[in-house]
């Protein structure tokens, strides 16, 4: 994402009064530091709240975790998120999440952990009553699809009649990406604000009008199946699952709102 971008969205951001935070996720927004400074910054100038999250690839030691920090708490966040999990770091592995986290501390940045759950010992510990799961569970979609599903417990498709991670009515936040798909959900978007301002996009926003969120939110991802007979099979592990499934089989239908490419293994 080019400064520029960053500029016009938080700049676009402002014009609306009603968005309070800004996060720098990714990917991993490290990669481009120096742009991520600069965009720190241009949010700072802006009012906005500032949080990142990050995998921590970059804290190879306590004071090189430091070093990379200090430019960030002179300019202030509210949070900075690290991913320490066994997806990140295996049992071999040196966890450099522990030095990003130390190194915060030491610092005085406010710092949080995000952990995901092993899906199996997830799926084994659900008690299946259509309560919402939260605190690190797997979400079903993209590379965990692939690499995750398999071997795991699934229920017939018709159960799933309710999106529990998002409610597309009370939308609190948006995800922009490089190309400049607005996302709701990630890859479910709701317009390019590369082609149409953003104040556009959100006035034009009708939940229950848009083909993937009105489904959705009519009768989970069970509805969205069933309105576009896009299933097939009949068994998943949970609504993510389910959906990104339909998904996949809708984009050449709805190339512009279930995009980018990148969010589909493509």
């Amino acid at each position: 994402m080019k400064i520029s971008d960053i500029r016009r969205i938080l700049g676009e951001a402002q014009q609306l009064g009603n968005i309070k935070g800004i996060c720098f996720e990714g990917g991993e927004p490290f990669l481009y530091y120096p742009i991520l400074l600069c965009g720190l910054h241009i949010a700072e100038d802006c009012g906005f709240r500032r949080s990142i999250v990050t995998n921590a690839y970059w804290a190879t030691s306590f004071e090189d975790a430091k070093e990379w920090l200090a430019p960030i708490s002179e300019i202030g966040i509210s949070d900075l998120s690290i991913s320490n999990d066994a997806y990140h770091y295996g049992e071999n592995e040196e966890n450099l999440a522990i030095f990003a986290q130390k190194a915060a501390e030491d610092i005085g940045l406010p710092v949080s952990e995000i952990a995901i759950e092993d899906s199996k010992k997830y799926v084994k510990e659900i008690k299946w009553e259509g309560r919402p799961i939260v605190g690190g569970k797997v979400q079903f979609k993209g590379r965990a699809v692939k690499k995750l599903v398999e071997g795991l417990p699934t229920r017939h498709w018709t159960e799933f009649s309710k999106c529990h991670d998002e409610d597309f009515s009370r939308q609190g936040r948006v995800h922009i990406d490089p190309f400049g798909y607005v996302h709701v959900c990630q890859g479910i978007t709701i317009g390019n604000m590369k082609k149409t301002p953003l104040t556009e996009i959100f006035a034009n926003f009708d939940p229950e009008k848009h083909p993937i969120c009105g489904p959705i939110l009519k009768g989970g991802p069970a509805e969205l199946a069933r309105v576009y007979h896009a299933n097939d099979r009949n068994e998943f592990v949970d609504e993510c699952h389910l959906c990104y499934s339909v998904r996949l089989k809708l984009r050449k239908r709805f190339p512009d709102i279930l995009a980018p490419d990148q969010l589909y293994g493509l």
